[in-house]
């Protein structure tokens, strides 16, 4: 894929997250197949900007391991991941997906990226719930990351 002409990558992966909820979120709701939702985006919205190759890894490799990001929330959600909002557990999957399989960035990164979009696209006070289900999760799989500081 085309990467966009950015001279900021943390922007334009932050544009990917934004246009990976939305289409995530799109899909949980319509259950349309992810190769048209994802050409309607590249043909319906201004990805200029947009990290093309992160878009479309988080598009496809999230649904892919459903099941175990599920069941990685499972044990620190209130309720029945289906009960959740589906902006909310939009959020919550690319924020697992990252910690569990994007090593590569910081716990802290993924935990602020989330709270920002579910402060901007989620419920009221969704932020909350996000930050503190990611946090435990954060907990248990960057637990060395976590007690070195970083």
């Amino acid at each position: 894929m085309q990467q966009p002409s950015t001279r900021n990558p943390q922007h334009a992966r932050r544009r990917a997250r934004r246009s990976a909820m939305q289409a995530l979120y799109q899909w949980q709701v319509s259950q349309l197949n992810l190769k048209d939702i994802e050409e309607q985006f590249l043909v319906d919205q201004d990805m200029s900007k947009v990290d093309l190759d992160y878009f479309h890894e988080l598009l496809h490799k999230i649904p892919a391991c459903l099941d175990a990001l599920d069941q990685s929330l499972q044990s620190f959600v209130d309720r029945p991941i289906d009960e959740i909002d589906p902006v909310e557990r939009a959020i919550l999957r690319i924020g697992v997906f990252e910690l569990e399989h994007r090593l590569d960035i910081p716990y802290r990164v993924v935990l602020s990226e989330s709270v920002q979009l579910a402060k901007q696209f989620g419920a009221l006070d969704g932020h909350k719930y996000v930050n503190g289900v990611l946090d435990k999760v954060a907990q248990q799989s960057r637990q060395i990351e976590i007690q070195a500081g970083a």
